[in-house]
Protein backbone atom coordinates (compact mmCIF):
# COMPACT_ATOMS: atom_id res chain seq x y z
CA UNK A 1 0.00 0.00 0.00
CA UNK A 2 1.04 3.21 -0.82
CA UNK A 3 -0.02 5.96 1.58
CA UNK A 4 2.02 8.91 1.36
CA UNK A 5 1.56 11.06 4.44
CA UNK A 6 -1.13 12.15 6.95
CA UNK A 7 -3.51 14.25 5.26
CA UNK A 8 -5.95 15.57 7.44
CA UNK A 9 -7.65 15.19 10.70
CA UNK A 10 -11.32 15.82 11.73
CA UNK A 11 -12.61 16.57 14.96
CA UNK A 12 -15.49 17.04 16.71
CA UNK A 13 -15.76 19.59 19.49
CA UNK A 14 -17.81 20.89 22.22
CA UNK A 15 -16.12 23.79 22.35
CA UNK A 16 -16.59 25.36 19.11
CA UNK A 17 -15.83 29.09 19.78
CA UNK A 18 -12.91 28.16 22.04
CA UNK A 19 -11.17 26.16 19.09
CA UNK A 20 -11.76 29.12 16.96
CA UNK A 21 -10.25 31.10 19.17
CA UNK A 22 -7.17 28.87 19.59
CA UNK A 23 -6.25 27.66 16.34
CA UNK A 24 -6.92 31.32 14.55
CA UNK A 25 -5.59 33.61 17.77
CA UNK A 26 -3.27 31.36 19.19
CA UNK A 27 -1.67 28.59 16.82
CA UNK A 28 -2.12 30.79 13.83
CA UNK A 29 -4.01 28.88 11.24
CA UNK A 30 -6.19 30.53 9.06
CA UNK A 31 -9.74 30.42 8.24
CA UNK A 32 -10.53 28.40 5.27
CA UNK A 33 -12.96 29.22 2.72
CA UNK A 34 -15.68 26.26 3.68
CA UNK A 35 -16.56 26.84 7.02
CA UNK A 36 -19.81 27.74 8.73
CA UNK A 37 -21.33 28.79 11.43
CA UNK A 38 -20.59 25.16 12.85
CA UNK A 39 -17.64 23.90 11.19
CA UNK A 40 -14.24 25.60 11.26
CA UNK A 41 -11.90 24.04 8.58
CA UNK A 42 -8.54 25.04 9.38
CA UNK A 43 -5.23 26.01 6.78
CA UNK A 44 -2.08 26.01 7.21
CA UNK A 45 -0.67 25.84 3.57
CA UNK A 46 -2.38 25.45 -0.18
CA UNK A 47 -4.40 22.96 0.95
CA UNK A 48 -8.15 23.59 0.80
CA UNK A 49 -8.28 22.35 4.58
CA UNK A 50 -5.85 20.45 6.63
CA UNK A 51 -7.46 20.42 10.29
CA UNK A 52 -11.80 20.84 10.48
CA UNK A 53 -13.47 21.01 14.12
CA UNK A 54 -16.95 20.46 13.79
CA UNK A 55 -19.65 21.64 16.54
CA UNK A 56 -21.29 17.98 17.94
CA UNK A 57 -22.17 16.64 21.29
CA UNK A 58 -18.70 15.14 22.16
CA UNK A 59 -15.25 15.73 22.29
CA UNK A 60 -13.17 12.78 19.98
CA UNK A 61 -11.63 12.65 17.08
CA UNK A 62 -13.77 11.66 13.45
CA UNK A 63 -11.00 10.67 11.38
CA UNK A 64 -7.16 11.19 10.33
CA UNK A 65 -6.91 11.09 6.77
CA UNK A 66 -4.37 9.56 4.79
CA UNK A 67 -3.15 10.99 1.17
CA UNK A 68 -2.70 8.75 -1.96
CA UNK A 69 -1.14 9.50 -5.08
CA UNK A 70 -4.27 8.69 -7.41
CA UNK A 71 -7.20 6.51 -7.93
CA UNK A 72 -5.46 3.38 -9.15
CA UNK A 73 -3.62 3.31 -5.32
CA UNK A 74 -6.74 3.70 -3.53
CA UNK A 75 -8.68 1.20 -5.57
CA UNK A 76 -5.28 -0.74 -4.24
CA UNK A 77 -5.64 0.35 -0.78
CA UNK A 78 -9.25 -0.86 -0.92
CA UNK A 79 -8.34 -4.32 -2.27
CA UNK A 80 -5.03 -4.56 0.67
CA UNK A 81 -7.54 -3.92 3.20
CA UNK A 82 -10.74 -5.94 2.62
CA UNK A 83 -8.20 -8.48 1.58
CA UNK A 84 -7.05 -8.94 5.10
CA UNK A 85 -10.38 -8.85 7.13
CA UNK A 86 -10.93 -4.97 7.09
CA UNK A 87 -14.32 -3.62 6.41
CA UNK A 88 -14.22 -0.65 3.65
CA UNK A 89 -16.68 2.16 3.08
CA UNK A 90 -16.33 4.30 -0.37
CA UNK A 91 -17.50 6.95 0.43
CA UNK A 92 -21.07 9.13 -1.26
CA UNK A 93 -21.12 12.37 -3.25
CA UNK A 94 -22.32 14.16 -0.33
CA UNK A 95 -19.17 13.26 1.65
CA UNK A 96 -16.69 13.77 -1.32
CA UNK A 97 -17.60 17.41 -1.65
CA UNK A 98 -17.56 17.99 2.23
CA UNK A 99 -13.97 16.59 2.47
CA UNK A 100 -13.19 18.68 -0.78
CA UNK A 101 -11.14 15.19 -2.43
CA UNK A 102 -12.04 12.99 -5.80
CA UNK A 103 -12.71 9.88 -4.12
CA UNK A 104 -11.77 8.32 -0.72
CA UNK A 105 -12.84 4.89 1.91
CA UNK A 106 -13.43 4.94 5.44
CA UNK A 107 -12.11 1.83 7.33
CA UNK A 108 -11.21 1.54 11.33
CA UNK A 109 -7.89 0.12 12.68
CA UNK A 110 -8.16 -3.08 14.96
CA UNK A 111 -8.77 -0.94 17.90
CA UNK A 112 -11.04 0.81 16.80
CA UNK A 113 -9.88 4.53 15.29
CA UNK A 114 -11.12 6.30 11.98
CA UNK A 115 -9.46 6.67 9.15
CA UNK A 116 -10.08 8.13 5.87
CA UNK A 117 -7.86 6.88 2.57
CA UNK A 118 -8.22 9.65 -0.35
CA UNK A 119 -6.68 10.93 -2.52
CA UNK A 120 -7.12 14.28 -5.37
CA UNK A 121 -8.03 16.96 -2.32
CA UNK A 122 -8.63 20.87 -3.70
CA UNK A 123 -6.41 23.13 -3.33
CA UNK A 124 -6.89 26.88 -2.23
CA UNK A 125 -4.85 28.86 -4.29
CA UNK A 126 -4.92 32.17 -2.34
CA UNK A 127 -2.31 33.43 -0.12
CA UNK A 128 -2.47 32.01 3.37
CA UNK A 129 -2.38 34.89 4.95
CA UNK A 130 -1.60 33.86 8.92
CA UNK A 131 -1.57 36.10 11.10
CA UNK A 132 1.97 36.39 12.71
CA UNK A 133 4.03 35.85 9.34
CA UNK A 134 4.35 32.10 11.07
CA UNK A 135 4.64 29.20 7.83
CA UNK A 136 4.25 26.01 8.82
CA UNK A 137 5.72 22.70 7.24
CA UNK A 138 3.50 20.32 5.38
CA UNK A 139 4.68 19.43 1.67
CA UNK A 140 5.59 16.03 1.08
CA UNK A 141 5.93 15.50 4.71
CA UNK A 142 2.06 16.17 5.38
CA UNK A 143 0.08 17.67 8.11
CA UNK A 144 2.50 16.49 10.69
CA UNK A 145 1.86 13.76 13.31
CA UNK A 146 -0.98 12.32 15.35
CA UNK A 147 -0.83 10.10 17.96
CA UNK A 148 -3.48 7.83 18.73
CA UNK A 149 -4.40 5.51 21.19
CA UNK A 150 -4.61 1.77 20.63
CA UNK A 151 -5.71 -0.99 23.18
CA UNK A 152 -4.10 -3.72 21.32
CA UNK A 153 -0.47 -2.18 20.63
CA UNK A 154 0.75 -5.71 18.83
CA UNK A 155 -2.04 -5.49 16.47
CA UNK A 156 -2.13 -1.62 15.37
CA UNK A 157 1.77 -2.07 14.77
CA UNK A 158 1.23 -4.54 12.45
CA UNK A 159 -1.45 -2.94 10.75
CA UNK A 160 0.14 -0.07 10.26
CA UNK A 161 3.57 -1.89 9.66
CA UNK A 162 2.45 -4.54 7.66
CA UNK A 163 -0.80 -3.98 5.81
CA UNK A 164 -0.60 -0.24 5.31
CA UNK A 165 2.99 -0.05 4.83
CA UNK A 166 4.39 2.68 7.55
CA UNK A 167 7.83 2.30 8.30
CA UNK A 168 8.99 1.69 12.20
CA UNK A 169 10.83 4.30 13.02
CA UNK A 170 11.49 4.04 16.39
CA UNK A 171 10.04 2.47 19.94
CA UNK A 172 9.67 3.54 23.48
CA UNK A 173 9.25 1.52 26.58
CA UNK A 174 6.57 2.91 28.63
CA UNK A 175 6.38 2.57 32.60
CA UNK A 176 3.09 1.21 33.77
CA UNK A 177 2.22 4.52 35.83
CA UNK A 178 2.56 6.44 32.11
CA UNK A 179 -0.52 3.73 30.81
CA UNK A 180 -3.15 3.86 33.21
CA UNK A 181 -5.78 2.84 31.19
CA UNK A 182 -3.58 0.02 29.28
CA UNK A 183 -5.52 -3.09 28.23
CA UNK A 184 -3.74 -5.44 30.32
CA UNK A 185 -0.70 -5.52 33.21
CA UNK A 186 2.36 -5.38 31.91
CA UNK A 187 6.25 -4.92 33.48
CA UNK A 188 6.38 -1.81 30.50
CA UNK A 189 4.59 -0.63 27.75
CA UNK A 190 5.83 -0.43 24.10
CA UNK A 191 4.81 2.97 22.31
CA UNK A 192 6.05 2.96 18.70
CA UNK A 193 6.31 5.65 15.95
CA UNK A 194 5.85 5.58 12.08
CA UNK A 195 5.51 7.31 9.21
CA UNK A 196 4.96 6.49 5.32
CA UNK A 197 7.49 9.48 3.90
CA UNK A 198 10.44 11.19 5.30
CA UNK A 199 9.29 12.72 7.90
CA UNK A 200 10.52 11.05 11.01
CA UNK A 201 7.00 10.07 12.24
CA UNK A 202 3.42 10.84 11.18
CA UNK A 203 1.58 8.34 13.55
CA UNK A 204 2.72 7.22 17.14
CA UNK A 205 0.51 4.45 18.97
CA UNK A 206 -0.16 5.23 22.61
CA UNK A 207 -0.77 1.69 24.34
CA UNK A 208 -3.72 3.17 25.99
CA UNK A 209 -7.31 4.55 25.98
CA UNK A 210 -8.13 7.60 25.37
CA UNK A 211 -12.12 9.18 25.52
CA UNK A 212 -11.01 11.90 22.76
CA UNK A 213 -9.35 8.73 20.80
CA UNK A 214 -6.51 11.12 20.16
CA UNK A 215 -3.52 11.69 22.31
CA UNK A 216 -2.00 14.54 20.50
CA UNK A 217 -1.56 15.77 17.01
CA UNK A 218 1.36 17.79 16.20
CA UNK A 219 1.82 20.84 13.51
CA UNK A 220 5.78 21.62 12.63
CA UNK A 221 6.82 25.53 11.92
CA UNK A 222 9.62 26.90 10.55
CA UNK A 223 11.43 28.69 12.74
CA UNK A 224 12.27 28.98 16.24
CA UNK A 225 10.82 32.00 17.01
CA UNK A 226 7.72 30.88 15.29
CA UNK A 227 7.08 28.24 18.36
CA UNK A 228 8.22 30.79 20.99
CA UNK A 229 6.45 33.55 19.72
CA UNK A 230 3.25 30.91 19.92
CA UNK A 231 4.37 29.74 23.25
CA UNK A 232 4.38 33.38 24.37
CA UNK A 233 0.90 33.87 23.27
CA UNK A 234 -0.19 30.25 25.00
CA UNK A 235 0.96 32.21 28.08
CA UNK A 236 -0.76 35.30 27.68
CA UNK A 237 -4.48 33.56 27.07
CA UNK A 238 -3.59 31.15 30.30
CA UNK A 239 -3.80 28.35 28.36
CA UNK A 240 -2.16 25.28 30.21
CA UNK A 241 1.18 24.05 29.00
CA UNK A 242 1.46 20.31 29.38
CA UNK A 243 4.91 20.26 28.78
CA UNK A 244 7.81 22.75 29.11
CA UNK A 245 10.22 23.88 25.67
CA UNK A 246 12.16 20.90 24.83
CA UNK A 247 13.68 19.12 22.37
CA UNK A 248 12.83 15.18 21.22
CA UNK A 249 15.75 12.14 20.87
CA UNK A 250 13.68 10.78 18.40
CA UNK A 251 12.74 12.95 15.84
CA UNK A 252 14.74 16.11 17.37
CA UNK A 253 12.10 17.85 17.39
CA UNK A 254 12.03 21.55 19.63
CA UNK A 255 8.58 21.52 20.55
CA UNK A 256 6.19 22.38 23.67
CA UNK A 257 2.87 20.90 24.51
CA UNK A 258 -0.23 22.40 25.42
CA UNK A 259 -4.12 21.21 26.24
CA UNK A 260 -6.51 21.60 23.36
CA UNK A 261 -10.52 22.47 24.29
CA UNK A 262 -11.88 18.88 24.53
CA UNK A 263 -8.80 16.84 26.65
CA UNK A 264 -6.03 16.63 24.15
CA UNK A 265 -3.14 18.24 23.55
CA UNK A 266 -1.56 20.27 20.18
CA UNK A 267 2.21 19.85 20.33
CA UNK A 268 3.89 23.23 18.55
CA UNK A 269 7.58 22.33 17.29
CA UNK A 270 10.20 23.23 14.96
CA UNK A 271 13.17 21.83 13.29
CA UNK A 272 11.79 17.64 13.27
CA UNK A 273 14.19 15.31 11.68
CA UNK A 274 13.77 14.31 7.93
CA UNK A 275 15.13 10.52 6.86
CA UNK A 276 16.11 8.49 4.54
CA UNK A 277 13.61 5.81 4.46
CA UNK A 278 16.04 3.99 2.59
CA UNK A 279 18.78 3.31 5.05
CA UNK A 280 16.53 3.88 8.31
CA UNK A 281 17.23 1.23 10.96
CA UNK A 282 14.39 1.07 13.62
CA UNK A 283 15.92 1.39 17.00
CA UNK A 284 14.51 1.99 20.93
CA UNK A 285 14.99 5.17 22.57
CA UNK A 286 15.25 5.05 26.06
CA UNK A 287 14.82 8.63 27.08
CA UNK A 288 11.44 11.40 25.92
CA UNK A 289 13.95 13.77 25.41
CA UNK A 290 17.67 15.43 25.44
CA UNK A 291 16.84 18.26 27.68
CA UNK A 292 13.32 20.07 28.39
CA UNK A 293 9.39 18.31 28.19
CA UNK A 294 8.76 18.84 31.93
CA UNK A 295 5.19 16.97 32.01
CA UNK A 296 3.00 19.12 34.26
CA UNK A 297 0.88 16.29 35.68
Amino acid sequence: MDIRSLGYLRIETTELAEWRTYALDILGMTEGADSTDDTLCLRIDDRAHRIVVQAGESDRLLAAGWEVANAAELARAAAELEAAGHAVKPADDRLLAERRVRDLIQVTDPCGNPLEIYWGQAQDHTALGTPYGNRFVTGELGLGHVVLPVADIDAALDFYENLLGFQLRDSMKLPPQAVPTAAEERDFHWMHFLSPNRRHHSLGLYPGQLPPGIVHFMVELETLDDVGRGLDRMNEAGIPIASSLGRHTNDHMVSFYAQAPGGFQVEYGWDGLVVDPATWVAKEITADSFWGHQWNG
